[in-house]
C-alpha cells in the first residue's frame, strides 16, 4: 500500500487532466468507512462495558486512560511550541490579507461540554459527530452492565454487531489499495507542487515535529509497555495509511480496531480506549496546533513572553477537546485563540494554503497514537491489578 501512495504522487502530478477524475473513488470509499464507524463504536462500546462485569473495573481504566491522554497531548504541544521556536519557519514571511476567510465560530469550555452530549443518539449517528457517539455509547453500555442478566440479549446483539461491522470493514479493505491511490494522485493534480511554495519550511517543520513526537513519546511508550516494534508495525501500518491517504482518524478507526485486536489487545480495553482516544487523544492534531499559533506569531513579528506563550499552550489544551465533529476543527480553535492573544488573524489564509501537505502526516500520527494507547493501557491495567 506504501507504493500506491508514491505512484499517485508520481502519477498526479505527472497526468493532473487524468488524475482530477478521480477524486470520487477515494470519496466513495472514505463515504463507506465513515458510514460503519457509529455501528462499530456501538457494537464495541456497549459489548465491552455492558459485559465488563465491574463498574470499578471500567472507572479504573477510564481514570487511567484520561490520565494517559492528557499527559501525551501534553507533550504534543511542548514538541509543536519547541519545533517552531528552534526552526522560526515564520520569520521573515510576510501577512497578507485574505481575500476570503474560513466561516468560524468562537469555541468555549461550556460549549465544548454542552455539545458532547447528543440530544438525540440518532442526529448524532447521522452527522457523523464521533464524540456525542461515544458519550451516548458509554453510557448505555454501562446502563446494560448495571442491568446485568436483563441486559444480555442487547449485549449479544452489540457483539453481533461488532463483528458484522468488521466483516464490513474487511470488504471494504479490499479496495483500500486503489482508494488511497485515488486520494493521492487527485490531490496532487488539484494543489501540485505549488502546495509546497512559499510555505515550504513550515511545512518540513510540521513533518520533522510529527516524526519527533513519535521518536520522543510513541515509541518509548511501546518500549516501555513491552511491546515488540516490528509485530506492532505490522498490525497498525494499515491503519496508518488508511489515515495518510484519507486524512480522516474516524475513517481508519474501524481499521484499528480490528488489527488490534488481531495483534493481541483485549476486546475489553481496546473498545474502551480507542473510541475515546479519538476525541481525547488526537496527539497530531495538537501539535498542529501548537505549531500554526506559533508560527502566525513569528510570521507576524510578534514577541511573546513565556507567560504569554504559556498561556497560548494551556487554552489550547483545553478547547481542542471535544471538537472532532466540527468542520475545519482546527481553524476554529485557532480563530479564537487568534482573538484572543491578539495574533493576526490573515494568518489562517497562510495555514489553510499548506494543509493539504500537513494533513496526511498529522491525521497518520494520530490514528498511530490511536494504535498505541490500548496496548500502553492494557499493560498498564494488567500491572495494576497484580
Amino acid at each position: 500500500m506504501l507504493g500506491r501512495l508514491a505512484a499517485g504522487l508520481v502519477f498526479g502530478l505527472a497526468f493532473p487532466e487524468w488524475s482530477r477524475p478521480l477524486a470520487p473513488v477515494a470519496e466513495i470509499f472514505l463515504r463507506l468507512l465513515r458510514a460503519i464507524v457509529a455501528p462499530l463504536l456501538f457494537g464495541m462500546l456497549v459489548t465491552a462495558l455492558g459485559g465488563a462485569g465491574s463498574l470499578r473495573s471500567v472507572g479504573r481504566l477510564g481514570l487511567r486512560s484520561v490520565v494517559y491522554f492528557e499527559a501525551v497531548t501534553a507533550v504534543a504541544l511542548v514538541i509543536g511550541w519547541g519545533v517552531v521556536t528552534l526552526l522560526a519557519p515564520g520569520a521573515g514571511v510576510a501577512l497578507r490579507a485574505a481575500e476570503t476567510a474560513p466561516a468560524v465560530e468562537r469555541p468555549t469550555v461550556a460549549s465544548v461540554v454542552v455539545n458532547a452530549f447528543p440530544s438525540s443518539v440518532l442526529d448524532a449517528m447521522a452527522r457523523g459527530d464521533v464524540l456525542q457517539i461515544v458519550v451516548f455509547c458509554i453510557l448505555f453500555g454501562l446502563a446494560a452492565g448495571a442491568a446485568g442478566e436483563k441486559a444480555r440479549p442487547l449485549v449479544q446483539f452489540a457483539g453481533s454487531l461488532a463483528a458484522v461491522s468488521f466483516q464490513f470493514t474487511r470488504f471494504l479493505m479490499y479496495a483500500a489499495p486503489a482508494a488511497i491511490f485515488a486520494a493521492i494522485a487527485s490531490s496532487a493534480a488539484e494543489n501540485g507542487v505549488g502546495m509546497l511554495a512559499g510555505l515550504g519550511k513550515f511545512v518540513v517543520a510540521a513533518w520533522i515535529a510529527q516524526a519527533a513526537y513519535v521518536a520522543v513519546v510513541l515509541a518509548p511508550a511501546l518500549k516501555i509497555a513491552g511491546a515488540d516494534w516490528r509485530r506492532f508495525w505490522r498490525a497498525a501500518r494499515e491503519p496508518v495509511l488508511v489515515g495518510f491517504g484519507t486524512t480522516s482518524s474516524a475513517a481508519a478507526i474501524p481499521v484499528a480496531l480490528e488489527h488490534m485486536e488481531g495483534y493481541g489487545v483485549d476486546r475489553r480495553v481496546l473498545g474502551f480506549v480507542m473510541p475515546v482516544g479519538l476525541s481525547l487523544n488526537p496527539a497530531g492534531s495538537t501539535i498542529h496546533l501548537a505549531m500554526a499559533a506559533f508560527f502566525v506569531a513569528q510570521a507576524g513579528g510578534l514577541e511573546l513572553s513565556a507567560g504569554q506563550a504559556a498561556m497560548i499552550l494551556l487554552t489550547l489544551k483545553l478547547t481542542s477537546k471535544g471538537v472532532a465533529g466540527i468542520p475545519r476543527a482546527n481553524f476554529v480553535i485557532l480563530a479564537a485563540l487568534f482573538d484572543q492573544f491578539g495574533l493576526p488573524k490573515e494568518g489562517l489564509a497562510l495555514l489553510l494554503g499548506v494543509d493539504a501537505a500537513i494533513d496526511p502526516v498529522r491525521t497518520g500520527v494520530n490514528v498511530l497514537g490511536h494504535c498505541v494507547a490500548p496496548v500502553v493501557l492494557q499493560r498498564w491495567d494488567r500491572e495494576g491489578r497484580c
